[in-house]
């Protein structure tokens, strides 16, 4: 197994985080690790932490935390003289933080984001941003194309607000369950399952523990039927605890998911880039973003030349004689839906299986392609699903021979939001194993990865599964995958940068150009 030697350079950069280990839940307690597993789940958390800040009062005052109608940023001048800025320069925007009463905030810990647009051309790249602890802020944005562009800087967590999810995640890690029905002949019963139970005197545990991959699961065991009899896994519910006052931190159009008003300009004029200027492209790799959008198409800044398939023809040609395998959540099903829909010789065969949780498999016979989708292994919100089609992603990827012709397309992140992330990385660090025995014996093997993206929020999503859970998951998927020979489909931004509103399910012109980027990857040499 190839080690994590390496750490993920993070949106929001700090010098000082809490990386604390918290396996113990109050729960249940997590297995145990072996000693090589213990060091990438710990370079896995030194990934995604968060800045350390001073506990919360009690109570609560709303009126002494962030207030985005207070708060202001500013465009900085330009380092070039003249006061001019050009396509490779950076620009820099400075965000400072107010309370409800216009005091100035004196702690780090916000969850910002910034985007610098262009509506008129369609174009729109995210700004990184960075944390100096002290209630100020940093966004910082490659320019890459001429003309006016907009900043536009968002509230979409406090510090508090924050620290509630972190609170909740520690003291109610398993706040979201499932059920499981039992039946044997005309008997039924249905129990509560999850990735941790504990047993009572009265009731015993089915361990549905994975032999091969280790991954847990469990549910209460029937009254009168066995384990055994276990053959439907549904949604359960939810249970929280969350005060009054935690509950006024996420408030839509107050502060959770709020522009925050410039202090002056929010718009830039770019000029051309000046002859001898360094190429922007080679320029922003290493710390700025991984591509942007122009003319609504995306353009990569990672080495990767995006072709646009904007035909079915030019789609057919470059998965013929391929077999794409996609396995995850529903934010994958949308790609296989897609080119279900486009590629009309691409037929879905009716194998009577749930619209939401397939199986699903689609073929082109006549140019010998082969489409299927298969949803990953438990925590899995679905409304219904056989547990004969529960399949955990590692041992699939173990069934595939694989080689030139097999394209892999791996999305795992939506389900795992609302527990601790321990859970989560230890998934992906089994997905990563068999990522690596697959790329061992078949090398020819392309493996794409869809990272996490932002969405809606309400604050009932955002206390369950918000969009602060799902950066925890996308800077994990950046981590435990780099140094593999794997590709990335930059979710994340491709929705913050895109000029409409995020979505779990991206709306149809994003997975259009997530396609291309998939396509643009399997066929690097071909386009429509």
């Amino acid at each position: 197994m190839v080690c994590l030697q390496h750490k993920l350079n993070s949106t929001t950069i700090v010098p000082r985080v809490s990386t604390a280990p918290n396996v113990h839940h109050g729960v249940c307690t997590l297995k145990k690790l072996s000693p090589e597993d213990a060091v990438e789940e710990r370079l896995l958390l030194d990934s995604i932490a968060w800045p350390e800040t001073p506990l919360l009062p009690s109570p609560l005052s709303l009126e002494k935390t962030s207030d985005p109608a207070h708060s202001t940023f500013t465009i900085l001048p330009p380092g070039r003289g003249g006061g001019q800025r050009h396509v490779g320069d950076q620009l820099e925007v400075r965000i400072k933080m107010y309370d409800f009463k216009g005091n100035p905030r004196t702690f780090g810990g916000d969850f910002l984001l910034a985007w610098l647009h262009n509506p008129t051309l369609g174009a729109g790249v995210v700004g990184r941003v960075v944390d100096h602890l002290n209630g100020s802020y940093s966004a910082v944005f490659s320019l890459l194309w001429e003309g006016s562009s907009e900043v536009q800087v968002t509230l979409v967590h406090t510090r508090e607000a924050v620290r509630v999810m972190q609170n909740m995640a520690s003291k109610q890690p398993y706040r979201v369950y499932f059920k499981s029905l039992f039946r044997s002949g005309k008997l039924s019963e249905t129990t509560v399952c999850n990735v941790c139970l504990r047993p009572t005197p009265k009731r015993s545990l089915c361990n549905y523990t994975d032999i091969h991959t280790g991954e847990p699961w469990f549910c209460f065991k029937p009254m009168k039927l066995s384990c055994g009899a276990r053959i439907i896994h549904t949604k359960g519910g939810m249970k929280q605890n969350v005060s009054a006052g935690d509950q006024t931190l996420f408030q839509s159009e107050v502060n959770m998911k709020v522009p925050i008003q410039a202090s002056g300009p929010a718009n830039i004029t770019v000029l051309p880039k000046q002859k001898g200027q360094s190429n922007a492209k080679s320029s922003s790799v290493k710390s700025g973003p991984s591509g942007y959008y122009y003319q609504d198409t995306w353009r990569a800044l990672d080495g990767t030349t995006v072709h646009q398939f904007n035909t079915s023809s030019a789609i057919t040609q470059c998965l013929r004689d391929k077999v794409v395998h996609m396995y995850g959540d529903s934010t994958i099903r949308q790609w296989f839906e897609y080119l279900n829909a486009v590629l009309p010789d691409l037929k879905k065969f009716n194998l009577h299986h749930q619209k939401q949780v397939g199986p699903f498999m689609a073929l082109d016979h006549e140019n010998n392609i082969l489409v299927t989708y298969r949803c990953h292994g438990p925590p899995i919100n679905f409304a219904s699903v056989p547990t004969s089609e529960l399949r955990y992603i590692a041992n699939e990827l173990d069934g595939l021979i694989g080689g030139s012709n097999t394209v892999v397309v791996i999305g795992v992140w939506a389900h795992f939001t609302t527990y601790p992330v321990e859970v989560y990385m230890r998934r992906l660090l089994s997905i990563r194993r068999a990522v690596v025995r697959l790329l061992d014996r078949a090398p020819g093997t392309l493996v794409v990865i869809r990272t996490a993206n932002p969405k809606t929020l309400t604050r009932t999503v955002a206390l369950i599964s918000s969009d602060w859970h799902a950066v925890q998951c996308d800077k994990a998927i950046r981590a435990a995958f780099k140094g593999l020979n794997v590709r990335l489909v930059d979710a994340w931004e491709m929705v913050q940068a895109h000029r409409l509103p995020h979505n779990l399910h991206p709306q149809p012109a994003i997975i259009q150009n997530m396609i291309n980027v998939l396509l643009s990857h399997t066929c690097p040499k071909k386009g429509g």
